[in-house]
């Protein structure tokens, strides 16, 4: 190990009283050597006759995070956390854990095989295992239902969420709460208390009152078991019900025994690789090149250019991360529209009990509205999200241009246009970036920062900084028509609309999308945008296309009839009453036979697993260009924007982690089949040709 035991787990006695204070900064993650550490000082603790209460805390600002993730893949070494777990619950003295900051995932079922716990006012505690596609593995699923019930244990396993200091304290997770931020001494001094008060050795796994209403703690269960199951497959959330069901039936040793097995289980799951993978991925594309050697500039007051849903809901991202907003509009009346759809989400939060209306008369005020520029002459990032129309965005832009103080950030919002004809549009070319909302903004989490050819690199630096002040998770891009996100997605539904000209339904492939683990498939999607969103791109782009590239026509039929989802009552689906929920449409049905006929196809049938085998190479062959193009950095970048902000499943890891699994090979076997029919569409990337030569995968030029 690469740190002493002594340096990880020091101890001290304090009037019978032995402190253990773990040290492995930043977050005192439960690394092989903290283990050590720990055993040994609660070894040390047993033999001191001097001893009559054990406190276990943390340095710096945390208990102890979690398990290191620096460890992940590695071989496990021993002591495992399910034997010191044991260990200390096994104490014949008192152990107390004392608890700030972070106790999460295994530090929290550490803190659960003490026998008392304090914890101070910042604390947060939770098992967010199952984000990862795992459980808590050292007694947590058996512990935590033993001392809070089962409800209040599933709903902490299932969502992962961290919890406060009082809430942990109302649903009985611990026993007192400090009152001074020296948890130390705090610990020490709640261990004097029970020793005082007599206080008995109390085992959490010998608890049974909180299970002792079984049909009440049954019903939980089962209300918990049919949640899970609509969750579109996931495995370790069924398995935690599992464990939780066997700490109601079985002993604790036998449900020890059976969470060991359905940890295994998960630990081995391919969700579990593409969880693992999603969460490093996560980590990794923060770091693009300009964050490494620039820093941000300055920011506190924005402007956005626009007040529709787009632009609001920016603006709203924007408040909720605490800055001054002026929003622009052509004029008053659209300015009231935009402010009421900004006043409209705060509505809702007051109504939802998340927002008092004290704090949402304290958000709008740092939001301002006007209809002349003028008003952004102190505005520090301008952001403009106006009609996706070139001479519109850069008429825009000269006027901002003519108004932003030297050294704004002027960012365009676009979803395809050139940023790099944006950009030299103005008089300076250095300060406009893309940054690329998804909507709703206000609540979805991508956000592609593009980087035109002549941006300055603090410029760029800018936008990853104010991604993270909107708790957004950043993708950089280049240049192209539609980034890295949308370029992909014309292509799979280029491959979708092909499948429904050769045969299938569209309503087949979005139960395929479905059942793969998307929330939506494409043409659900296209009704929820609006169809007419698409259109619009699809006659943009009709002078450049290629006239041997096969077209279907069946989307451009529908909006030529006005169906354009769900805004208006019908699309691929049809949408009684203002319903949110589609039905099929046999008029749909009718005008796909008809466009069929019109191509000379004669339908075929597709069974749900060639639908999805089109599908995801068309993404996987189309990310491998992005890659090697330079407009992704990484596989990893388009493996993170196409969960962040397209649906993919995140236990899936991605579209091109999720091709690693399948193997490069069975992939690019499929390209080759599928370009026998059309070789112009199914043109194999080279890329990917090259990583099958070469007996490598995409993950390969992660760690470059």
């Amino acid at each position: 190990m690469n740190q002493t035991t002594a340096s990880v787990a020091s101890l001290t006695v304090h009037e019978h009283i032995a402190l253990i204070r773990l040290t492995n900064p930043p977050v005192n993650a439960l690394s092989a050597a903290v283990r050590q550490g720990l055993l040994v000082a609660i070894q040390q603790a047993h033999a001191d006759p001097r001893v009559h209460a054990v406190v276990i805390t943390g340095s710096g600002h945390n208990f102890i995070a979690g398990a290191d993730i620096r460890e992940f893949g590695l071989p496990p070494q021993e002591p495992s956390l399910p034997d010191l777990c044991e260990t200390i619950e096994a104490s014949p003295q008192l152990v107390i854990a004392a608890i700030h900051g972070a106790a999460l995932g295994g530090g929290l079922e550490m803190a659960l095989s003490a026998h008392y716990r304090i914890a101070s006012e910042n604390a947060k505690l939770g098992l967010p295992e199952v984000t990862l596609g795992l459980l808590p593995g050292a007694g947590g699923t058996q512990r935590t239902p033993r001392l809070i019930g089962a409800e209040a244990a599933l709903d902490l396993m299932l969502s992962g969420r961290q919890i406060g200091t009082k809430e942990a304290l109302r649903m009985g997770l611990i026993d007192h709460v400090a009152t001074s931020d020296d948890i130390a001494v705090e610990g020490i001094a709640y261990a004097r208390s029970l020793l005082g008060d007599g206080a008995a050795v109390r085992r959490t796994s010998e608890l049974t009152q909180a299970l002792s209403d079984r049909a009440a703690q049954q019903a939980a269960i089962n209300t918990a078991r049919t949640g899970a199951q609509k969750k579109r497959g996931l495995l370790s959330p069924l398995k935690i019900i599992d464990c939780v069901q066997a700490a109601l039936d079985l002993p604790f040793a036998q449900g020890l025994a059976i969470e060991r097995d359905l940890f295994t289980q998960c630990l081995n799951s391919p969700q579990r690789t593409g969880l693992v993978h999603a969460f490093f991925a996560e980590r990794e594309v923060a770091k693009a090149p300009e964050t490494q050697t620039s820093q941000p500039r300055p920011f506190q007051h924005v402007g956005v250019i626009g007040g529709g849903t787009m632009g609001a809901g920016i603006a709203v991202s924007l408040l909720d991360a605490g800055l001054v907003v002026t929003m622009i509009e052509r004029d008053d009346a659209a300015l009231d529209l935009g402010r009421s759809r900004v006043v409209k989400v705060y509505d809702g939060q007051i109504k939802k009990g998340r927002m008092t209306e004290a704090g949402q008369s304290a958000v709008l005020a740092r939001f301002h509205g006007s209809t002349t520029y003028d008003a952004l002459v102190d505005a520090d990032i301008v952001i403009e999200a106006v009609f996706e129309d070139m001479n519109v965005k850069k008429a825009v832009f000269a006027e901002l241009d003519r108004v932003c103080k030297k050294g704004a950030v002027l960012a365009t919002n676009t979803s395809y246009l050139n940023i790099n004809e944006i950009a030299r549009s103005v008089s300076r070319p250095g300060d406009v970036v893309g940054l690329h909302f998804f909507s709703p903004a206000n609540i979805m989490k991508l956000l592609e920062i593009v980087v035109p050819e002549h941006v300055s690199a603090d410029v760029v630096a800018t936008g990853f900084a104010l991604a993270k002040r909107l708790k957004k998770v950043p993708v950089r891009a280049g240049v192209c028509d539609g980034f890295i996100g949308n370029r992909i997605l014309a292509v799979y539904r280029q491959a979708a609309d092909h499948m429904v000209e050769d045969g299938a339904s569209p309503y087949e492939i979005d139960q395929m999308a479905r059942d793969f683990g998307y929330p939506m498939g494409p043409y659900e999607m296209s009704d929820l945008a609006g169809g007419d969103i698409g259109w619009a791109t699809r006659k943009r782009r009709a002078a450049t296309r290629d006239p041997r590239a096969r077209y279907v026509h069946i989307a451009d039929q529908l909006c030529e009839r006005g169906w354009f989802g769900q805004k208006t009552g019908r699309g691929w689906y049809l949408y009684p009453e203002g319903s949110r929920t589609g039905q099929r449409d046999p008029e749909v049905e009718a005008l796909v036979a008809q466009e069929r006929a019109k191509a000379g196809v004669t339908p075929r049938h597709f069974t749900p697993e060639q639908l999805q085998r089109r599908y995801l190479a068309a993404m996987v062959n189309e990310g491998a260009k992005v890659v090697a193009e330079g407009i992704a950095l990484r596989p990893l970048d388009v493996d993170v924007t196409l969960v962040h902000g397209y649906g993919f499943p995140r236990h899936r890891g991605g579209p091109m982690k999720y091709a690693d699994m399948v193997g490069l090979p069975h992939i690019l076997a499929d390209i080759q089949t599928f370009a026998k029919e059309d070789p112009l569409f199914w043109q194999p990337a080279p890329l990917l040709i090259k990583l099958v030569a070469e007996g490598q995968t995409f993950d390969s030029l992660n760690k470059q």
